[in-house]
């Protein structure tokens, strides 16, 4: 296959705060160094980081100008004169963080992250460091895989990263966005019990179809987190929260944790000021731990368990190509979907 000069990608300018800030345009097919590969992109999946990036809401070190999104996965056409780990036709998905490939993240792991620092994968061709893929799992679709890079890295650290989730324990989730569905199938292929948060009777179903042993609709149970309390074993409490409302939720995330419980802080869908006291880890007795992603490490072994339990991502039904990826970010932003929202790449 012949590798052109140039490609289509998406942009952000780093000059305004809104997805204006998303540029269309023509670049090159960057060359590959001798520890590279270069990789042609084949899908892409929007994460809430992507979306507040443009609108200058990212909390985390930025180089812009710099082509969007970190997540994407595809077939390897080319490698440098120094690779071994790779040939041409892999199949592969990229690692959000570049730099970071096993333990704790550092200061420089941080500043090496696609689609912020790094040129990032809303394009048809990107080099990667060798080290910068992993392996796609071979039951998954390029636009399946595509989703791993974040959401489902960072689901499968909240759950692994810190200890191990144990078959028998309790998992709460909230909602139904790609890192709270991924955490639901990953516990769910552990032998846990899930209980899962949702607004709606429709999300719901959504829930129970993939698992959910129960449903706690939140608008309609303003104290849920007690709810999910008492859905445990003497009510002792759940083993591991996965947090994504922030100031929405967390309140309720302290009362539903059962004493030395883990409460992994993904996001703050429902704001950044939550109410809560540093103490209340004391009162509670609990773990609270914010989770950037993952290592290399961690991915691989998040591979093998997906290739192993059959584990599909949930992609949202109506999915975008590379040029109406202006269009997903508003679908995003609308909180119109479930899962993940993916993006074809031709």
């Amino acid at each position: 296959m012949a590798i052109p000069s140039t490609q289509k990608q998406w942009v952000i300018l780093g000059k305004e705060k809104d997805f204006d800030e998303l540029s269309f345009q023509d670049g090159a097919v960057p060359k590959v160094g001798e520890n590279e590969v270069l990789v042609k992109l084949q899908g892409a999946s929007l994460n809430y980081r992507d979306l507040i990036i443009p609108k200058g809401l990212y909390p985390f070190p930025l180089g812009l100008p710099v082509v969007a999104a970190s997540d994407g996965a595809g077939e390897i056409v080319e490698v440098g004169s120094k690779v071994t780990k790779w040939k041409k036709g892999d199949k592969v998905v990229t690692l959000f963080n570049q730099g970071h490939q096993f333990g704790p993240c550092d200061a420089a792991a941080s500043k090496s992250g696609l689609g912020g620092v790094l040129d990032g994968t809303l394009r048809q061709y990107g080099t990667f460091s060798e080290n910068g893929v992993v392996r796609s799992p071979r039951n998954l679709s390029p636009t399946e895989a595509a989703t791993l890079t974040c959401a489902g890295l960072t689901s499968w650290n909240a759950l692994y990263g810190l200890r191990a989730l144990k078959p028998g324990e309790t998992v709460l989730v909230q909602g139904t966005g790609g890192v709270s569905l991924f955490a639901l199938q990953f516990a769910k292929a552990a032998g846990a019990t899930v209980i899962a948060t949702t607004s709606s009777a429709a999300k719901a179903e959504t829930l129970k179809k993939l698992g959910a042993d129960h449903v706690i609709n939140y608008r309609e149970d303003k104290n849920w987190g007690e709810t999910a309390r008492g859905l445990t074993r003497d009510g002792a409490g759940v083993d591991h929260v996965i947090e994504v409302g922030g100031e929405g939720t967390l309140t309720q995330s302290f009362k539903a944790i059962k004493m030395e419980g883990i409460i992994s802080i993904i996001g703050f869908l429902g704001g950044a000021e939550p109410k809560d006291s540093v103490l209340e880890t004391l009162s509670r007795v609990c773990t609270v731990r914010g989770v950037y992603v993952g290592p290399r490490s961690l991915m691989e072994d998040m591979v093998a368990a997906i290739e192993a339990n059959d584990i599909h991502p949930v992609v949202d039904h109506k999915v975008f190509t590379l040029s109406t990826a202006r269009e997903a970010y508003e679908y995003m932003w609308a909180k119109s979907h479930v899962g993940k929202v993916a993006i074809t790449i031709e």
